[in-house]
């Protein structure tokens, strides 16, 4: 994939969810939209030629206490349904996601069905999977 077809993804999936003049990358390769209590973010890799996209799942305030992380990948090696994403925790940013990266460009149809399902997911996660992990990790 060449950056501007993953700016052209990026683009139709916004223009898709009412957000028609948004640039889709920046020109540091960052992009991103909240609809509807989810956050999707857009990420340009050059050296891979790849584009990564992750839904939040939840931004921590501090580092997350031991077990939290392993918990969430837990989860998904049980098959929890993550929307096509995989659980990836972001450590310089404190947050959690579920992500996706293209190395080759599907049709923009598809893109966005694939855009919509990790976000649904991630806002699951966000919440049911949360309270379930948590409530594991830290039983009395």
């Amino acid at each position: 994939m060449i950056r501007e077809e993953a700016q052209r993804l990026a683009q139709a999936f916004l223009a898709a969810t009412e957000n028609p003049n948004s640039p889709g990358l920046n020109p540091q390769g960052f992009g991103g939209v909240a609809i509807e209590g989810a956050q999707l973010y857009f990420e340009w890799r050059d050296k891979e030629q790849a584009l990564e996209c992750s839904a939040l799942i939840h931004k921590f305030r501090d580092n997350p206490k031991p077990g939290i992380i392993e918990g969430f990948q837990q989860e998904e090696k049980s098959g929890t349904d993550t929307g096509g994403g995989t659980v990836d925790y972001e450590p310089e940013n404190k947050s959690l996601f579920l992500s996706r990266t293209y190395t080759q460009a599907p049709p923009h149809t598809a893109f966005i069905e694939d855009m919509k399902r990790l976000m649904k997911a991630s806002l699951v996660w966000g919440d049911d999977v949360l309270d379930r992990v948590a409530s594991r990790v830290f039983k009395p």
